[in-house]
């Protein structure tokens, strides 16, 4: 043992916080190595919306722009700024479930739940393959990605509920909807928008996709049951079996015998209507963030008089919610600080050049590969399908056509590095959920992990068909 190691003493990560702010001063270093260059760009318009779009072939190097060593401090400050959607988001989410709690509606639902499944056990072992693949579905059809986080709060007390723990209450939303929107037939936000700058039939492709889409989520949900029994087997074995013993007994100090009665009732009543007029206005009405956290601030109001609270006390509910989602908020700032320090050092159109450079040098059997590895690592800088559509098709559509792949394995490419989502830092939907939950990055990273390699390959083997085939209608 080292003289500097004292007995019963374990090494412990720092606070997510510390993590996200190192990776920052890691990408500001290489910001001042890496030379400052940019492509022209132009506005196209796609389904209705405007782009910036890259021009292939019109990359040159600039003189280099050296960011000063406040924009250490600078870029997570304008991360406030430029996240302000998604952590309003966060905020009216953390308070209305702030409200739903001081009801008691959710816990005695769950409890009546609980107990209905604890005597059908051959239905209850349906309940995470059935959710999840609703889910899949969400996030293949529309994209649903930052709609998952609200539904973390109603999972996690079902799943311990049923004897697993609360990384299964969050992998039945968040990678059920992950594993459709990486494994997408339908996604506009991916898929079509890069179909659209690659000019290409909108949704072409369909029947190879609808394939990958049953395996990834077949793959994921594999994964998730296997190891919600062995925790229901073994509660020890969760990473965060400790934290939740503390959330069982916060939750029984609060309300240890709820009442069932029509306040309760109401409330939850209020609650399935809302979720159900979410589904609608994503899908029929276009919503985004705005009105979805509307729409959510309104429930809290509704459920608040519903459940018999006097408005103060739903106003101390509120703020008490929200303020558990503080420390979210400055994550997801500090994660939007390190795209922001590279686009203000003009270093991000340089990676995706000498990228693209790379593609071209290697092998044909191996291009797709190569490919989908380069957007997984711009993907850590942005998260956002839509954007990093707009900046890497344009440049990697051209590119297909001279090294003799077609542009449909490119977007695919591009589609399934969405699998590595889940365990970005750098993400606002991810941080965002672990933050909700209550989940230490770390423990999420290192239990997800296994489950990313096991996608990469399934992602690398998918794309050998592709090249081979020549598939798609060019």
């Amino acid at each position: 043992m080292s003289p500097l190691t004292k007995p019963g003493k374990t090494f412990r990560l720092p606070h997510t916080l510390v993590l996200i702010l190192i990776l920052l001063l890691g990408v500001y270093v290489l910001s001042l190595v890496i030379p400052s260059g940019e492509f022209q760009r132009v506005k196209k318009s796609f389904q209705g919306v405007e782009r910036q779009v890259t021009l292939p072939g019109t990359y040159r190097q600039i003189e280099k722009r050296h960011l000063g060593p406040e924009w250490l401090v600078i870029a997570p400050v304008r991360g406030f700024a430029d996240g302000v959607l998604i952590i309003s988001l966060v905020f009216i989410f953390g308070g209305v479930f702030g409200i739903l709690q001081k009801t008691g509606a959710i816990e005695v639902g769950i409890q009546r739940l609980s107990a209905f499944f604890a005597g059908r056990r051959k239905l209850k072992r349906l309940v995470i393959p059935a959710l999840m693949i609703v889910f899949s579905l969400a996030g293949s059809t529309y994209g649903m990605s930052e709609e998952s986080i609200p539904f973390v709060l109603i999972f996690i007390p079902l799943a311990i509920s049923l004897g697993y723990d609360s990384i299964v209450g969050v992998a039945i939303p968040f990678l059920g909807a992950a594993a459709g929107f990486a494994a997408a037939c339908f996604n506009p936000f991916t898929v079509g928008i890069a179909q659209g700058f690659s000019d290409l039939p909108l949704y072409s492709g369909l029947g190879y996709r609808l394939v990958l889409w049953f395996l990834g989520t077949a793959i994921i949900v594999t994964f998730v049951m296997v190891y919600a029994e062995k925790v229901r087997k073994k509660p020890e074995l969760s990473p965060v079996h400790e934290l939740d013993r503390g959330r069982s007994a916060d939750t029984a100090s609060a309300s240890s015998a709820p009442a069932w009665g029509r306040p309760q009732k109401t409330v939850l009543l209020i609650l399935a209507a809302g979720m159900a007029w979410l589904v609608y206005g994503i899908l029929v009405k276009k919503w985004y963030m705005e009105e979805i956290a509307a729409l959510f601030l309104a429930m809290g109001i509704l459920s608040g008089f519903a459940g018999k609270l006097k408005p103060s006390l739903m106003a101390e509910s509120f703020v008490a919610g929200a303020r558990d989602m503080m420390n979210v908020a400055f994550i997801i700032a500090c994660g939007r600080a390190v795209l922001i320090v590279l686009q203000q050092a003009l270093v991000l159109d340089t990676i995706l050049y000498y990228s693209a450079a790379l593609i071209a040098s290697v092998p044909r059997l191996l291009t797709a590969q190569i490919m989908f590895l380069t957007q997984s690592v711009i993907n850590f800088f942005i998260h956002s399908g839509t954007a990093q559509a707009a900046l890497t098709m344009p440049v990697m559509a051209p590119l297909s056509d001279l090294i003799g792949i077609s542009r449909q394995t490119t977007v695919l490419s591009f589609q399934l590095c969405e699998f590595i989502n889940p365990i970005l830092p750098t993400s606002a939907v991810t941080m965002g959920v672990l933050g909700v939950a209550r989940i230490p990055y770390e423990k999420w990273a290192k239990w997800f992990l296994p489950l990313m390699l096991i996608l990469m390959v399934f992602s690398l083997l998918a794309l050998l068909p592709p090249v081979l085939m020549h598939w798609g209608p060019f």
